[in-house]
């Protein structure tokens, strides 16, 4: 059930909710959270979308705030806001809120989601695209308890996990580190399968691909080995060859789908590590809402420090390039410090030997 509301307020949105929801026979709410989507109309239904498949997971209200900006002076000063309100089937298993703010309201964006949020329940802010550089300053992402911001939509994504780093605040995410998950549980899986010593890493990618960089990190940070990064023309993540003192152990995916696993002495085994479409990555974020500790290390590890143990050649400050490279390995192998591969939350996992 869909209904439209032209220059509205947050008092008939809620009415308008409680009418719907009375008018399809299900006047009780059952929502979790709160997601509340800021993007703009471009990137909106995509949004829309996964959080509607991710919502059969995570039954929630969601609320899309979408901001228009007015190009004539004289509409920028007219307030206006519009909605639509869907629940039932058109909403997935909760409700669906999308907020369309013209002129002076785009700057208070707070002021028309607060009367919206679930009562006692928690709130997560998702940017899709454009997410400001602190979100736990940013208005709207003061209101959650999780934020959740994607560095690969951004023109330079690498350079901008080194102002994450800067700005973190316990509650921050980001689905680059999301998209990466099933690679480190998989490769903690491996190294607690062998009794040996680690002693260097290499870690194969797209060239400007924050997830490989954050994978190169958390490795850094955790294993207390080298790390070296290298490129090739992908797609995402290709490969993880790491050397121990029992011989190597080799996490390779060439066609973003099938992986093959080889550890010494052993069979090799192929492994599903298929590339994840967005409302999985959103889905799995929403599973936990206390801090990662575990992506705050390894972002913390740092852009430039990897990159200047690397040799300073590595592509931390580059911006996103048309056209595939030829896989070049970065000329000097990087110190790093911590503890063994740590559990994530899908996958428990307990520390690998770091002898």
């Amino acid at each position: 059930m869909k209904t439209d509301l032209t220059d509205t307020t947050a008092s008939q949105i809620n009415k308008a909710l409680v009418k719907a929801r009375r008018a399809i026979g299900t006047p009780a709410v059952g929502m979790v959270l709160t997601l509340v989507i800021v993007t703009d109309e471009e990137n909106a239904y995509d949004a829309l979308k996964a959080a509607g498949d991710a919502s059969r997971e995570h039954p929630s209200r969601t609320l899309v705030v979408v901001k228009r900006v007015s190009r004539s002076p004289r509409d920028r000063t007219q307030s206006r806001l519009d909605a639509e309100v869907r629940v039932g089937a058109d909403a997935g298993t909760g409700e669906t809120v999308v907020l369309r703010l013209h002129g002076e309201v785009v700057d208070h964006a707070q002021s028309v989601v607060l009367p919206l949020l679930l009562p006692d329940a928690p709130v997560v802010v998702w940017w899709p695209v454009n997410a400001p550089l602190d979100p736990a300053s940013d208005p709207l992402g003061a209101l959650a308890q999780r934020r959740v911001t994607d560095t690969y939509a951004c023109e330079q994504p690498v350079k901008e996990l080194a102002a994450r780093a800067d700005a973190y605040t316990p509650g921050d995410t980001d689905l680059s580190w999301t998209r990466i998950t099933p690679w480190r549980s998989m490769l903690a899986a491996a190294l607690d399968q062998v009794a040996c010593q680690v002693q260097g890493v290499e870690v194969e990618g797209e060239e400007f691909n924050p997830s490989c960089e954050l994978l190169a990190m958390w490795l850094a940070d955790r294993l207390d080995v080298p790390v070296r990064r290298t490129r090739s023309a992908g797609p995402g993540l290709t490969a993880v060859r790491m050397d121990t003192d029992c011989g190597p152990i080799v996490l390779d995916r060439a066609d973003g789908s099938l992986a093959t696993l080889a550890i010494q002495g052993q069979p090799k085994r192929a492994v599903a590590l298929k590339r994840r479409d967005t409302a999985e990555l959103i889905a799995e974020e929403l599973r936990r809402l206390d801090p990662d500790d575990t992506y705050a290390s390894a972002l913390r590890y740092g852009v430039e420090r990897l990159k200047q143990e690397n040799g300073g050649d590595a592509p931390a400050k580059g911006e996103r390039q048309g056209g595939e490279r030829e896989a070049v390995p970065a000329p000097v192998e990087s110190a790093a410090k911590g503890p063994a591969a740590e559990a994530t939350e899908e996958a428990p996992v307990t520390r690998a030997a770091a002898k």
